[in-house]
């Protein structure tokens, strides 16, 4: 098994939040079954490499692809990556690195070769998904969302913000929301700047019909940076999963390790 895959530091966040195994026939017990740290190398094996789940080199990681992929399943329909990156956010902001005074957002479209939902014919009928992304002033990753690739970025502004999760790390309350939020042109409609404005937020979105020059891509360019980051993780730059819940799965377990590496630099 590859270990470089799956660091400590990393394992020992994750363990917490994996469902428990299930027990063991004592009668026709069958193979034993693959340890959870195994399987999470397989995972880990596919997310930056992109291979198929089928050519995952058993001998080299410790388990076949379909075992990882089933681990892969069970935990993501157990919530384990959501919980993972709301508790990595947790220690971002207890250790003063996060600032959600600024944040930015924006949408990047991926194709989609299998299909699947949620998916769309866009730009010339081909199949794709989008990824909706929201991050800090440092370009952390504070949410994504998946949608088809018909989607109007600014549709998916609101639930994009409902899904950051509650940020603790400090006294008082959990931060849920920035305090100003950055977007492009694509952005530009009155009745969701009115829908900021009533949830505490001032949007400084930029304007359609203006030249360019109002100084708010200085802010605004570290969410161009992230999805240079997430799309590193080559599994997600195509979609190939048929399961719209998997390839989020993925998007939030790379959100995830971004969240880590900024933990690890600033040490």
């Amino acid at each position: 098994m590859r270990a470089d895959l799956v660091p400590d530091d990393l394992w020992e966040r994750v363990a917490p939040l994996l469902p428990p195994a299930p027990e063991r026939r004592r009668r026709h017990p069958g193979r034993l079954r693959v340890p959870d740290r195994a399987a999470l190398t397989g995972v880990m094996y596919v997310l930056p490499t992109g291979v198929a789940w089928r050519d995952v080199p058993a001998e080299t990681v410790g388990c076949s692809g379909v075992t990882a992929w089933r681990r892969l399943r069970d935990w993501t329909e157990a919530g384990v990556w959501p919980r993972l990156h709301a508790a990595l956010l947790t220690e971002l902001r207890r250790a003063d690195l996060l600032d959600l005074e600024h944040c930015a957002v924006d949408g990047s479209h991926v194709r989609a070769l299998k299909g699947g939902s949620p998916s769309a014919p866009r730009h010339r009928a081909r199949p794709g998904s989008k990824h909706h992304l929201i991050v800090d002033r440092h370009g952390t990753p504070l949410a994504v969302t998946l949608t088809g690739g018909n989607r109007h970025d600014v549709t998916q502004l609101l639930p994009l913000l409902d899904a950051v999760p509650p940020i603790r790390g400090l006294r008082g309350r959990p931060r849920r929301k920035p305090r100003h939020l950055y977007a492009d042109r694509g952005y530009d409609f009155d009745k969701y700047r009115r829908l900021l404005w009533k949830r505490g937020i001032k949007p400084m979105i930029a304007r359609r019909g203006v030249v360019h020059g109002s100084g708010l891509g200085k802010v605004r360019w570290v969410v161009e940076r992230a999805f240079a980051w997430l799309h590193q993780f080559k599994r997600l730059r195509i979609r190939y999963e048929r399961r719209a819940d998997l390839h989020q799965g993925l998007l939030e377990l790379a959100c995830s390790l971004m969240c880590l590496r900024r933990l690890r630099t600033a040490r």
